[in-house]
């Protein structure tokens, strides 16, 4: 014998007695249990599955791989912040699509890319470490003779798709200085909790960390 369960297609928005650092309200799904966000990046609406961590906050998961559409929007958006940077630089993986939208918008045919580890080609390359303020892991970047050469004495943008405690983005601005090119601007899809005070970063919308 089967059953078969028709479901209604009614969305409900629920508060669910989560606390957010901005003062935001996280919205859900049908399902209580599955936590969403919903952030507007610059008239595009995005819902991000809100996930625990073990030291007892959430954070908003936010995923351009696989979204043409998210991705190109973001590009677009980012691409008019960066106006008069000569090449954009970012670390894999989830700013090399954003990476490429921005740099096909800004007319550029290369952008510079920073991988975590170190690959055949990369033997002349130049690289730095750099250690983690939450988890204590160092990370290395290593980034390719071709791309330093691309860099050097060029204004850079730093691109990527969240800044949160900065340790990524310190890495990047290690292997700018490194490589001799000059920090432009440094750009981002969202920022993450206290990042968004910051006032040496640009960025598209903001999530905050979420303590339940």
């Amino acid at each position: 014998m089967f059953l078969f369960i028709l479901k209604i297609p009614i969305v409900y928005h629920i508060i669910y007695g989560l606390h957010t650092t901005d003062n935001s309200k996280p919205h859900f799904s049908e399902n209580i249990m599955d936590r969403i966000y919903t952030v507007d990046i610059k008239g595009f609406k995005a819902d991000l599955p809100v996930l625990p961590l073990p030291n007892g906050i959430s954070i908003c998961f936010f995923n351009l791989h696989g979204d043409s559409a998210l991705t190109e929007h973001c590009g677009k958006e980012l691409a008019k912040l960066l106006d008069g940077c000569d090449v954009v630089i970012t670390a894999e993986s989830k700013g090399l699509q954003l990476s490429h939208v921005i740099a096909r918008e800004l007319g550029q045919r290369y952008y510079a890319v920073c991988r975590k580890s170190k690959k055949l080609y990369m033997q002349d390359g130049i690289s730095t470490t750099v250690k983690s303020i939450t988890t204590g892991n160092e990370q290395t970047l290593y980034l390719s003779k071709h791309d330093t050469d691309l860099i050097k004495g060029k204004k850079v943008a730093i691109v990527d798709d969240v800044v949160s405690t900065g340790g990524s983005l310190r890495g990047l601005e290690q292997i700018v200085n490194l490589a001799g090119g000059i920090i432009y601007k440094k750009a981002f899809v969202l920022a993450e909790g206290d990042a968004s005070k910051r006032d040496d970063i640009v960025y598209l919308a903001k999530i905050p960390i979420i303590t339940d």
